[in-house]
């Protein structure tokens, strides 16, 4: 008898704890959401295997493609501050990726050869060959890849603050197959997220590690990503899961030496490590141009916009 009672009340106490996860996880996606800042009246939907991609198009000339870091906060709005320009003399098309933004965000692994597939589809099927592109961070890394495999989709690459080499190198382990799985747990998961991305996570995000400068940042940045990331009651918590455990990296070495595109880096002159990375790069393909923004950490399309925007112009100059 007393040991029926104690399963009852083990029974009800894990009843009323899960609901009050659960309904503490819809407030926080509730007030993440509310200002709806990644509103758009110039938008466009891609129907693609895995989900519907949100994107817009702007303006006339040759198509550039532009490609957000990849991150669950994330989103085309990176590219907010330059793309109007770009869209003067280009037909810009901004990306929100699978997993991420305004996009689907389907419960599955998200992998290097995901997006690969994604970008090749796109610019196929959307945009026509060949395409300019700019990539963001660890965006870098699937456009060479998608160029090493259709070569003829690609014309001038622009990455910006590309990822380390050997952080590209890292695969699943156990630790991080065991934090894949712990942040997709359907209520403590969802609320592992929510503390990892809460809005104060998110600011330290662009104090410490997008910006060189702090104060730079504007709060209506930091909300926009904190939405992004909580868009469709928190889906995004499927890509963050796989980038935790190391199922986006891919060792790009081959396709680099590979491909025979106009290749130019652009690195935050504080972004961690970039001497380094950029040497790396050069070295399996020398061909490779580099320059450094000073006063910039990761997202110069943010913080220094017309610094990138003149490199952008000096590299995507009409061939005479």
């Amino acid at each position: 008898m007393k040991h029926s009672k104690k399963l009852v009340t083990l029974s009800v106490l894990t009843t009323m704890s899960g609901a009050a996860i659960y309904f503490l996880n819809k407030t926080l996606d509730t007030a993440a959401v509310r200002k709806n800042l990644l509103a758009s009246a110039e938008k466009e939907i891609f129907s693609w295997q895995f989900g519907d991609i949100f994107y817009t198009k702007k303006g006339t000339g040759t198509p550039m493609l532009l490609l957000h870091d990849l991150h669950c906060a994330s989103s085309g709005r990176e590219w907010q501050y330059i793309e109007d320009t770009l869209a003067q003399d280009h037909t810009v098309y901004t990306l929100d990726l699978l997993g991420c933004g305004r996009s689907d965000k389907p419960a599955i692994t998200y992998t290097n050869f995901l997006y690969v597939q994604l970008i090749v589809t796109f610019i196929k099927q959307v945009i026509g060959c060949p395409t300019d592109v700019i990539a963001s961070g660890l965006s870098g890394s699937f456009v060479v890849t998608a160029c090493n495999t259709a070569p003829k989709c690609f014309g001038r690459i622009m990455m910006i603050n590309p990822t380390d080499l050997a952080k590209l190198n890292k695969i699943p382990d156990k630790r991080s197959r065991f934090l894949k799985r712990m942040i997709e747990l359907p209520l403590v998961g969802t609320l592992l997220y929510h503390t990892l991305t809460g809005r104060s996570n998110i600011e330290l995000l662009f104090t410490e590690s997008y910006y060189h400068n702090p104060f730079h940042r504007s709060p209506e940045d930091v909300d926009a990503f904190y939405e992004s990331a909580h868009l469709q009651n928190s889906a995004g918590k499927y890509l963050f899961a796989s980038l935790a455990g190391n199922y986006v990296n891919l060792n790009i070495g081959h396709a680099l030496k590979h491909i025979d595109n106009s290749i130019f880096l652009i690195g935050g002159e504080e972004e961690p490590g970039i001497a380094e990375t950029f040497a790396l790069y050069t070295a399996l393909n020398t061909s490779i141009e580099t320059q450094i923004l000073p006063k910039t950490k990761h997202m110069p399309q943010m913080e220094a916009p017309q610094a990138l925007l003149d490199q952008i112009q000096i590299f995507f100059a009409p061939v005479q």
